[in-house]
């Protein structure tokens, strides 16, 4: 049990070092936060919209509990009410990272690319080619919405329970979702190395508690408006840290005079 908190921690901070970046290169970042802010300023439009009109379609969705004691019905109601908002939310949260790194593909591909170069590549970046590369983006996007919707489903039905189900779903949202934003936030470390997303998972799953611990920290600042715009760039540097720290390659640059921050894209070499 004590390893697997250690290793639930070790994940959090891996997440959290790529805040420093920020300090160290903030134009780089900055880039990878404008997709972020245009996705999240839509998406949370429609979850307010959604938060005025959630109480009209409970009430819609259950005519049969019209002749109900009031309390009763007003109990399915709100657990009925509660449940979707909670499911939107995951499901909201978990295709802003979709659709945000869609967006500001380029971007982020730079950013992950600036940490491996800043400790030591793997090897040079896997080329597919324009049409292999597409198909496998294409496919490797609806396998994650697909996952994305099972898992707001999932946090739906448990959000039913009555008392206790908006506590679960909410619980519930943060693993479920935190795992799957751990797949779709090291597709850019992936990809580089030449991994598909079944690779990507197996290897994800080499330490399911410290992947966990990543990803429930992703999955949690990206449900705080604003926050989620400075944590997405943050989440692609912890995301390339992460899939380096799996496979035993190097997290740290080594000792320099100068002391240069382990996951500063800024201290990378000059492009020609």
């Amino acid at each position: 049990m004590r390893q697997r908190v250690s290793d639930l921690l070790a994940g959090a901070g891996i997440f959290l070092r790529g805040f420093g970046t920020w300090a160290k290169d903030p134009g780089l970042m900055a880039l990878g936060a404008v997709p972020a802010l245009i996705v999240g300023s839509i998406m949370l439009a429609a979850v307010v919209l959604l938060g005025f009109q959630v109480g009209g379609w409970a009430e819609a969705l259950t005519p049969f509990a019209d002749g109900w004691d009031e309390q009763w019905s007003g109990l399915l109601r709100l657990a009925l009410g509660l449940g979707m908002l909670v499911g939107v939310v995951v499901l909201c949260v978990l295709t802003f990272a979709a659709v945000t790194l869609a967006v500001g593909d380029p971007f982020y591909e730079r950013i992950s690319r600036a940490v491996d170069r800043r400790l030591g590549t793997a090897g040079e970046p896997v080329d597919l080619g324009l049409w292999a590369s597409i198909r496998k983006g294409v496919r490797d996007t609806a396998v994650l919405v697909g996952m994305a919707i099972g898992t707001a489903a999932v946090v739906f039905v448990v959000g039913l329970i009555p008392l206790v189900g908006t506590v679960l779903g909410l619980t519930l949202g943060a693993i479920l979702g935190g795992q799957a934003l751990a797949r779709e936030l090291t597709g850019y470390a992936g990809d580089a190395r030449g991994m598909t997303l079944v690779e990507r998972r197996a290897l994800l799953r080499t330490n399911t508690w410290r992947s966990m611990g990543f990803g429930v920290v992703a999955y949690l600042l990206l449900l705080i408006p604003g926050v989620a715009v400075i944590a997405t760039p943050v989440a692609i540097v912890g995301a390339t840290l992460l899939v380096r720290d799996l496979r035993g390659e190097p997290t740290h640059a080594a000792d320099t005079a100068d002391a240069a921050d382990p996951a500063d894209p800024s201290a990378a070499p000059a492009q020609p």
